[in-house]
């Protein structure tokens, strides 16, 4: 038992029972971003008369990035509010309904109702995202050995999710009608929120908030005041969006180190997420063209055929999941077979990147024969690409929740994974940019470029892997 939460360990797999609520929870929550994600830029640049809004590739990038940018972005107000306001549990379910809400509006299908919707789905998952990984973080006591196992095994919830989706919502969109694609993402919302008001009580004392702030109207306020602010900021800087985030992530990891741990080896745990984040940022910037670039490639230079029959190409959206879900339980296990052989943290980013770089060189290669018989390739480099991505992503994703779980203090737990989020908001800020030059630059070019630079990325990491681990005070 765990004696921190009251959960019994009697649920999935010998993990504590409220692990299963959250699985079903975030796989709905996932199934409804994914769904919509996979027909948002195809929607964006469909011409008008098939139901689109004809906006040109750069621009329709650019807000494809900004729209996924700003997702995480909110992850760190979201973070705030559930340590200081509404407790990790609530704050999950204000953003659930959020997030629903946001979908419906999608489906209206008319210009301000897209932007509306999108709104609402970035401040839903704000408050959503971060604060379950916290509770899956919470069912655990500190230094239980199944900690990585149980985030394994939700991040598998994660990308059934997604896996399914682009199926039902990529098919009603591109072949029914997109405000049909939009819909029924906003279904899977709701019954995510369903199954998790249904499950409340497995989750024991979990994500709950310890004691009620005395001065909330206080904290409302200055929280209004401030989204306000940056809102203001973003709206007068829009070309240097991605510069005002970064400077405010900059901002944020100084204040953690001055301010957020208590001991020196808190700090040095700070330290230590802040040099993950970095490489975990350069990680999503590429791992995040799978919505944008490589749609497009798909859309675009690929033959979706299988035995003569044209499939939707927003179900490659499928492929990179279907191997995350295949492959979950595999390194879960290993991760604890390894026991003390298990390498460290900083050591599976480096694989991530190594793998991610492998990928967009193979994506460069298949460029170029494109280029040179101007024939649709073979759907099997996207294929050969999407697995790559998965290894890459176990390799970095659920490590990276489950490590920061670990390293952040414990006081302000939610608010660190909400910054954490930060690193999958500036990657798809740099994702939608590169994406951008998908009309202009010959995509050898563009994807060798990103290759290379994920190359150099994993060199610099591998030799940073052990003062790192030094920084991390015993956490692997």
């Amino acid at each position: 038992m765990n004696q921190d939460s009251g959960v019994h360990a009697d649920g999935l797999r010998g993990h504590p029972k409220g692990l299963s609520t959250l699985f079903f929870t975030e796989m709905w929550e996932r199934f409804s971003y994914y769904g919509m994600r996979a027909i948002l830029l195809l929607f964006m640049v469909a011409s008008p008369a098939t139901g689109g809004l004809g906006f040109e590739t750069e621009k329709a990038a650019g807000i494809y990035g900004l729209y996924t940018g700003s997702v995480y972005l909110a992850c760190i107000p979201g973070g705030w509010i559930a340590d200081r306001l509404l407790g990790l549990r609530h704050a999950v379910l204000t953003g659930g309904i959020l997030i629903a809400i946001g979908h419906y509006t999608l489906a209206v299908q008319a210009l301000p109702t897209f932007f509306a919707g999108l709104i609402l789905i970035v401040l839903g998952t704000g408050l959503l995202k971060p604060n379950i990984s916290s509770i899956v973080g919470q069912l655990y006591t500190q230094g239980d050995a199944r900690r990585d196992a149980g985030f394994s095994i939700f991040y598998m919830g994660i990308n059934l999710g997604a896996f399914i989706s682009p199926f039902i919502c990529g098919y009603l969109g591109q072949r029914v009608g997109w405000h049909w694609g939009f819909g029924a993402a906003g279904v899977g919302m709701t019954l995510g929120i369903a199954q998790y008001v249904l499950g409340w009580g497995r989750l024991g004392s979990a994500g709950l908030l310890s004691e009620k702030p005395a001065n909330a109207g206080a904290l409302w306020l200055k929280l209004g005041a401030a989204l306000a602010a940056l809102v203001t900021l973003l709206f007068f800087v829009w070309p240097y969006r991605d510069y005002v985030v970064l400077l405010g992530a900059a901002a944020i990891f100084a204040w953690l180190l001055r301010k957020g741990g208590d001991t020196p080896i808190e700090r040095k745990r700070i330290g230590a997420i802040i040099l993950l984040f970095v490489f975990a940022t350069l990680f999503w910037a590429g791992f995040e063209q799978a919505g944008s670039s490589l749609t497009l490639f798909a859309e675009k230079l690929t033959s979706n055929q299988v035995l003569s029959w044209d499939f939707p190409s927003s179900w490659y959206q499928s492929v990179e999941p279907l191997f995350v879900i295949t492959l979950a339980p595999a390194f879960a296990w290993f991760w604890v077979r390894l026991g003390k052989r298990e390498p460290s943290s900083p050591v599976k980013f480096a694989y991530a990147l190594l793998l991610l770089a492998v990928s967009f060189l193979i994506m460069a290669f298949a460029s170029s024969l494109f280029a040179q018989s101007q024939v649709k390739v073979s759907p099997w480099w996207l294929v050969l690409v999407y697995l790559l991505h998965a290894l890459g992503e176990l390799s970095l994703s659920p490590v990276g929740l489950s490590t920061v779980t670990k390293l952040a203090p414990a006081k302000i737990v939610g608010f660190v994974m909400g910054v954490w989020f930060l690193s999958n908001s500036l990657g798809n800020f740099v994702a939608g940019s590169v994406a951008g030059f998908f009309d202009r630059l010959p995509l050898t070019q563009l994807f060798g470029a990103v290759g290379l630079a994920a190359l150099i990325a994993a060199l610099t990491l591998a030799v940073l892997a052990k003062p790192i681990r030094g920084l991390m005070g015993g956490v692997n």
